[in-house]
């Protein structure tokens, strides 16, 4: 069976997101005074070939852990669906 994978990966809330500092800044600057505290991270789309829904979680947490994220900076998160 195959499934498709949406992992999102982003900073830890206890540290701090340059980027989405930098991003809130301008949002300011451009009159957006009501937008507080964005965090800027990563969308990850992938296709797997598994035999079942929960092999397929499996191996989308095992690649999370080993490759797509850095547990000392960020957390994920992922939903796996049937094409």
């Amino acid at each position: 069976m195959k499934f498709v994978s949406e992992i999102d990966v982003m900073p830890l809330k206890a540290l701090l997101d340059p980027q989405g500092k930098a991003v809130t800044m301008t949002l300011h600057n451009n009159g957006y005074m009501q937008i507080e505290n964005v965090r800027i991270g990563k969308h990850i789309t992938l296709e797997v070939e598994a035999e079942s829904q929960d092999e397929a979680e499996k191996k989308m947490n095992e690649i999370c852990i080993k490759l797509l994220h850095n547990p000392v900076m960020e957390g994920y998160q992922f939903t796996v669906n049937e094409l």
